[in-house]
């Protein structure tokens, strides 16, 4: 018994390194265990090797010291702002991305680092973790397949998705990748529920870091597929409504294993090392200006949880003097001013996340909110769009320990206008007057009440949070203040994705760029990017 713990430490504790090559997909690296092979054979460790890294790709993290620099350039820097969750204080960093004069190596970090980290070890977990011998372990393998490739190919559109592995392997369609991703998760459902049903035990719960201590079982998974499913469904709403209705519909079919509801079901990752507590820590993570507006307008219990208040009244070394008393309150910092060398806003509202704090992929309260908008469409539960979307508030506030959620359910208040603390010149009236209270509206006024609140829920995942404003244009976010694209991104519009990394090969490049059906840059939208709601 003492062995085996020994090994399950070992696999839990290690960490695979990858080839960073970009632009020759044949020559990643295969996953490299530790391991004698005889050690390899006990309890699945063999199999379960890749797992691990896997997971941790999936939000990017290496657990290592010195390397979460990698996380700030692929998504705090990009999907993090984008999404209006977070800005950085530095001059030099507003000027670049904040303001749309795009770091072509920022931009392609979040391909480059998740194929290098994510793709090998699923590769080799395919080889080793057949349908016939390992069905339990095939079926997770295509769900985190899933779970991470879908945040590589809404960054970008188009990506090499199922063929990954192979000699000069051909790039897909972003329509195709979702049909891929369906394919996948029907399947790895299928296969998990057969395995479950016969009894069939539990063989990774040691190296599962993405379900709560006491969840993670085989059910869990199901039910984070599903959900995951029915995320994906919503995402392909506007551009193929047979498709997004027939996935929903299955994604909640109760005989498929059910969702994520309660507040104890947060999949995330857990017991690792959060690289935006991290860069946290560098005092490069603070408050965007659109979530001030409407956590601050709401007067949302939630602010505090999120962000600490700010810290003083000047700016970097006390050169800059704030207009007005700011020390204590939650001041946001505005995308797009295009400072250069000025680091004005040092002592505002920083992100309350450290190290420790658990890594978030995917809420029981966005679930609910995703629920609720299959009710708006007339997917499933026609007409309960209003108990759902209460139910998605109410999970939310007690995820995050912030009491009753009565009063805001009832609350009339709107955005809050944001004030620049030291130039007027970027002061800017709230972009909307939603309020948390439901009202029997347009379809168009509750799905943005949906996806408000559903954004203001599913925070701190920049990635998901910017996918969904793309899709459906809510929340409505602030505009850049200057626009340093060459007029490649509009500011009404705004950013819609992020372009290919510059090493790869330029027949690569070609293919993709021919798959996406516009010019490689951030103003080209993607497939389910459909610019209006269809209801």
């Amino acid at each position: 018994m003492k062995r085996y713990k020994y090994i399950a430490t070992l696999l839990l504790g290690g960490i695979v390194s990858f080839s960073s090559c970009t632009d020759n997909f044949d020559n990643y690296n295969s996953t490299q265990g530790a391991y004698t092979d005889e050690l390899q054979e006990y309890d699945f460790q063999k199999q379960l090797i890749p797992f691990k890294t896997i997971q941790t790709a999936i939000v990017y993290q290496t657990g290592v010291e010195g390397t979460d620099w990698q996380y700030q350039i692929m998504q705090n820097l990009m999907a993090d702002m984008f999404g209006g969750y977070f800005h950085d204080m530095m001059g030099g960093f507003n000027i670049q991305n904040s303001s749309y004069k795009l770091n072509t190596g920022w931009a392609g970090s979040q391909w480059s680092n998740t194929y290098a980290q994510g793709m090998p070890p699923i590769a080799n977990a395919e080889k080793l973790c057949t349908k016939e011998e390992y069905p339990a372990f095939y079926a997770l393998t295509k769900i985190m397949k899933v779970a991470m490739m879908h945040r590589v190919s809404d960054y970008y559109g188009p990506i090499i998705y199922k063929n990954f592995g192979l000699a000069n392997p051909a790039p897909q369609s972003q329509k195709d990748v979702y049909s891929d991703f369906f394919n996948d998760l029907t399947e790895a459902i299928q296969v998990l529920k057969a395995h479950v049903a016969d009894g069939g035990p539990n063989t990774f719960e040691t190296a599962d870091i993405m379900m709560p201590q006491g969840k993670r079982t085989y059910e869990q998974w199901l039910k984070f597929a599903n959900s995951l499913r029915l995320r994906l469904a919503m995402r392909v709403s506007n551009v193929d409504a047979t498709l997004a209705r027939t996935q929903a519909q299955a994604a909640l079919d109760a005989s498929n294993g059910g969702v994520l509801e309660a507040i104890d079901e947060t999949v995330g990752q857990y017991g690792v090392r959060n690289p935006l507590g991290a860069v946290n820590a560098w005092n490069e993570v603070f408050m965007n200006a659109s979530l001030e507006s409407f956590l601050c307008g709401y007067e949302d219990p939630r602010l505090s949880k999120y962000f600490l208040p700010a810290a003083g009244n000047t700016g970097a070394d006390g050169e800059v003097p704030a207009l007005f008393d700011i020390k204590g309150s939650f001041k946001g910092v505005r995308q797009g001013t295009a400072l250069d060398k000025d680091n004005r806003y040092l002592t505002h509202s920083r992100s309350t996340a450290t190290i420790s704090t658990d890594i978030i992929i995917m809420t029981a309260a966005e679930v609910w909110f995703l629920r609720a908008e299959a009710a708006l469409r007339g997917y499933v539960d026609a007409g309960k769009e209003a108990e759902y979307y209460k139910k998605g508030v109410e999970t939310s506030f007690a995820q995050w320990g912030a009491g009753d959620a009565s009063a805001y359910l009832a609350s009339d208040a709107t955005p809050s206008d944001y004030v620049d603390a030291f130039d007027k010149t970027f002061d800017v009236a709230a972009m909307t007057k939603i309020t948390p209270k439901w009202t029997e509206g347009s379809d168009e006024e509750k799905l943005e009440r949906i996806i408000t609140q559903k954004w203001l829920a599913i925070y701190p995942d920049g990635c998901e949070a910017w996918a969904e404003q793309r899709r459906t244009g809510y929340p409505k976010l602030f505009k850049v203040a200057v626009n340093l694209s060459d007029n490649t991104i509009s500011t009404d519009i705004m950013i819609r994705r992020a372009t290919f990394p510059t090493d790869l090969d330029a027949s690569t490049t070609s293919a993709l760029t021919q798959l996406l059906g516009g010019a490689d840059n951030g103003g080209t939208r993607l497939w389910w990017d459909a610019g209006k709601n269809n209801f």
